[in-house]
């Protein structure tokens, strides 16, 4: 008998994966694949959206023909910030554009003055300014600089909706898409802002449906339930809120440290945009409070000047664990009084005006002195970003997830800057891909409980009462 399975298209900007799910939500079967660039018609690298295409097609060819699996429902997770531009062909009509491309100067200014100025434009947005990242300014730019190319554009769809749009055909719009920094979202009224009808970009947009909507698609003698796709950040935080009723926070680690707040719904202020923070809008329709900061970036640049200064390994910091009498040292400022300031994080995060040189590395006895007093710091900037979502009622738990997970002495001083708040790493692997799964959950297996799905391990605080109070910002 075949196996009912869930298939989920995860697709990243470098690694593609097919991933089929059993009624447990263990993986039964997975196809991945790493596809090389291709430019634009400026000649900056973008990914190659028609070999993209085709490995989506073929690989879902082959899947329905495995006759192993029993594919009763699908859907998609991928990544934001990048619009499929289609003619009335419902092809591309365009390169799919990099939003690290760089925005063209001007045309920003162009827009928010036209539209109420940046502060009100991208707080009533909750986008911050990001160039390209803003999908919705892709959109202005093709009008206002490729105008040819915008006149043969029918749909533009973000990149979740587009990849379904590939197995069922039909073309939507979708929240978590449409509410992630697109500048296309008016969060004060729950609607398309004013720019989007007086510039008649909602011309190109498809209606608005909900995240768990699906079409039916024919399957020889059976039926396909094929979700409409979901943005991958919000998709990463639906385990969490479907196991969970008690507030949490969830902390992704890596390049960049990012802190959400599905239970803090308070209007984003003027200050906490410039200091990086932003809104989403969940897979429910409601605003998840999010910051930012390039945390991992700037780990890696000061532990590579602590390696090559001490002739260490560039893997040595892994094998640091907390001295907390080294800690007590250097926070009652007994230690060499040298600070780590961000080197890398410039116009990003919460502190984006620091312009503090390098810290002298001379100054400190070895290694590992240095690596903890680089930790502290790196630690209060996370607690000061952390703490910008927090929200009036700060939440009951915090997960955190991603490569930092690894390093015990954040882990444990991060812990400590939030004594009435339990921190806790967890594995689950293939988030966004489980969160695109656990949408549909409900249309094909409702008797399925998700507890097991997760591994917890409790992150006991380093035993040093002040390092709350700690603060080498003020200094």
């Amino acid at each position: 008998m075949n196996e009912p399975v869930i298939a989920i298209y995860d697709i990243g900007k470098t690694n593609k994966k097919l991933l089929l799910y059993d009624r447990s939500y263990r993986i039964v079967y997975q196809d991945q694949t790493n596809l090389p660039e291709t430019i634009d018609d400026d000649g900056y690298p973008c990914e190659d959206v028609e070999k993209t295409s085709q490995w989506v097609k073929k690989s879902f060819k082959a899947v329905k023909r495995n006759k192993k699996f029993a594919i009763q429902a699908l859907n998609v997770s991928a990544y934001g910030a990048s619009f499929v531009h289609l003619d009335e062909r419902g092809h591309p009509a365009t390169p799919l554009y990099n939003y690290l491309k760089p925005y063209p100067e001007g045309l920003a200014e162009q827009l928010y003055n036209q539209y109420g100025g940046e502060e009100t434009f991208t707080r009533q947005t909750a986008s911050p300014r990001l160039g390209m990242l803003n999908s919705g300014l892709q959109l202005y730019w093709l009008k206002h600089r490729k105008p040819e190319m915008y006149r043969n554009i029918w749909r533009s769809l973000h990149l979740p909706q587009y990849f379904a749009y590939l197995i069922h055909g039909k073309c939507f719009n979708e929240i978590t898409s449409l509410g992630c920094h697109t500048a296309l979202w008016d969060f004060s009224h729950d609607r398309s802002h004013d720019w989007v009808y007086a510039e008649k970009i909602d011309a190109t947009l498809p209606p608005v449906v909900a995240t768990h909507s699906y079409e039916v698609v024919s399957n020889n003698n059976s039926n396909i339930l094929c979700g409409v796709g979901i943005h991958d950040s919000s998709a990463s935080l639906v385990p969490y809120l479907l196991a969970f009723e008690e507030s949490f926070m969830l902390l992704s680690s890596g390049t960049w440290n990012i802190t959400l707040n599905p239970f803090n719904e308070e209007p984003l202020t003027d200050d906490e945009l410039r200091k990086d923070c932003l809104q989403y809008i969940n897979y429910r329709g409601m605003s998840v409070k999010a910051s930012r900061i390039l945390m991992g970036r700037e780990h890696d640049y000061q532990e590579a000047r602590l390696a090559e200064h001490f002739g260490k390994s560039s893997d040595y910091h892994r094998s640091i664990v907390p001295d907390e009498e080294l800690l007590k040292k250097l926070l009652s400022n007994t230690g060499t009084g040298q600070h780590f300031y961000p080197q890398t994080m410039q116009q990003t995060g919460p502190l984006p005006n620091f312009t503090e040189p390098s810290t002298d590395l001379s100054q400190f006895t070895n290694y590992e002195e240095a690596y903890h007093q680089l930790i502290l710091n790196l630690v209060e900037m996370q607690a000061i970003s952390m703490q910008l979502v927090t929200g009036q009622t700060p939440p009951q738990k915090v997960f955190i997830s991603g490569g930092f997970c690894a390093n015990q002495l954040f882990m444990r001083l991060l812990a400590a800057h939030f004594p009435t708040i339990r921190f806790y790493t967890t594995e689950l692997d293939n988030a966004s891909a489980l969160g695109a799964a656990l949408v549909m959950h409900r249309h094909w297996n409702r008797d399925q409980s998700i507890d097991h799905l997760f591994q917890f391990q409790e992150v006991q605080p380093v035993a040093i009462p002040n390092v709350s109070a700690y603060s080498f910002v003020k200094k």
